[in-house]
């Protein structure tokens, strides 16, 4: 009896199948005529109360800019992109030309915004798409800020203007594998050397690191035992990044794991201000805020993308959005939204009066997130079995909130920070590590 080779059987299976099976599938357009597909994305139909009057004419003017370019630049080709999880790095220089990265710093370049306005131009692109929001968030709101705000003066004029036109890129690693939550705790070490310092240990999930040119890295400082920072360039030896694969959601954001082996760092990129874990806390401050907006954006996409979808969709010789039980959810969904945007736009103003607390912008980010998963869950409902479907971008925004939900503080610690603040009580850890069983 002959044995066929694995090649040989696979070629005959090939034969024997019918022809359709190589075809490519049809576009979205052909396929479902009745709907059109967020390539093309819809008008923004969420501010039902108005509160555009709420901003500025500058900040106004960021958001027509922002909104202008993710309608005719990203929506186009997201969807293919989050499908192969990999990023558009052609976009970049769009993306820069927007004035946007570096937000609210002064000078160096960097356009100086309002918080307000800042916060805007992320939900914008959120609204979009919520992985570039993510790319901008951590080059600008983390990485950027954490020069601006503890770096040097020479380490303030060397890179952060490059970083504001994005001819650079940057990413923050605080994460480690053994450290989420609770990342004060962090075991990444820097020991002090002739001229400079010794980077030992491993980061996660840090977005942009696979192709980052500045790496602002938190060590455990082995004399003073305290976390510092540093910038770290690409290329360093003993430096590598390797990106994760198989995420369900932001799959455009490149999160790597970062190893240092003897990874050496001059001294004049030592982060000086950054002495101690609270120093952080300043520019996570800032970067909380972004965050909560960024599920505003999206929710305001999800929403924009089934008012349209339901008045072209018909079922029983009517559209959609004739049905009663459609229209209660779209307007719970823009219910949700109304509060999320003025929750989101007090916390800009308590910021920029010195009033707010790490409590505020901690409720206030879980407090939209929470909102903006149940405004796209009644999304996906809304749009049945094309709710499944990214092409539709309610199926892909669904996805994309869960890793908001949780970085930044998930759900939960974010509530802690809270709950100490009203209470005066810490309850982050229990009182003994040990079980009582």
């Amino acid at each position: 009896m002959a044995i066929l080779s694995s090649s040989n059987r696979d070629d005959d299976v090939k034969n024997a199948r019918p022809s359709y099976f190589d075809l490519p599938p049809l576009d979205v357009s052909e396929a479902f005529p009745q709907a059109t597909p967020a390539s093309k994305f819809p008008p923004c139909a969420s501010d039902y109360f108005q509160l555009d009057e709420l901003l500025t004419p500058e900040e106004q003017a960021v958001r027509e800019k922002v909104r202008d370019c993710m309608e005719k630049e990203i929506a186009p080709i997201m969807t293919e992109y989050w499908e192969k999880a990999k990023f558009p790095f052609h976009v970049i220089p769009k993306l820069g030309a927007l004035g946007v990265a570096g937000g609210t710093i002064k000078g160096y370049g960097c356009p100086g915004l309002s918080i307000t306005g800042s916060a805007i131009a992320i939900a914008e692109i959120a609204r979009v798409d919520a992985s570039s929001s993510t790319f901008v968030l951590v080059h600008s709101s983390l990485a950027m800020l954490t020069i601006a705000l503890c770096g040097s003066e020479a380490q303030k004029q060397k890179y952060l203007p490059s970083l504001a036109q994005l001819q650079t890129i940057a990413c923050w690693a605080l994460t480690e594998p053994e450290y989420g939550s609770d990342a004060s705790a962090l075991k990444t070490t820097a020991t002090k050397v002739a001229g400079g310092w010794i980077l030992e240990g491993q980061k996660r999930w840090i977005g942009n690191s696979t192709f980052a040119d500045v790496l602002v890295i938190f060590a455990r400082n082995t004399t003073t035992n305290q976390i510092n920072g540093y910038i770290v360039k690409k290329d360093t030896p003993g430096l590598t990044v390797t990106k994760i694969e198989n995420k369900i959601g932001l799959r455009i954001v490149q999160n790597g794991d970062i190893v240092m082996r003897n990874v050496f760092v001059p001294d004049e990129d030592r982060i000086a201000g950054v002495n101690s874990f609270q120093d952080t806390s300043k520019v996570l401050a800032v970067s909380r805020v972004m965050v909560a907006w960024q599920p505003i954006g999206i929710s305001m996409g999800i929403y924009d993308m089934c008012h349209r979808y339901l008045k072209e969709r018909k079922q029983f010789g009517a559209p959609l959005a004739a049905f009663q039980i459609n229209q209660q959810k779209l307007v719970q969904m823009l219910g949700n939204i109304q509060g999320m945007i003025l929750v989101g736009w007090r916390l800009c103003k308590l910021y920029e009066s010195g009033k707010m607390t790490p409590g505020h912008a901690s409720l206030g980010k879980s407090w939209i997130t929470l909102r903006a998963r149940e405004t796209a869950a009644l999304g996906r409902e809304l749009l049945g079995g094309n709710g499944i479907l990214a092409d539709f971008l309610v199926a892909k925004a669904f996805c994309d909130l869960e890793p908001i939900y949780t970085y930044e503080g998930t759900y939960d610690i974010n509530t802690l920070v809270t709950g100490r603040e009203v209470t005066g009580f810490a309850s982050f850890k229990p009182v003994s590590g040990k079980s009582r069983l």
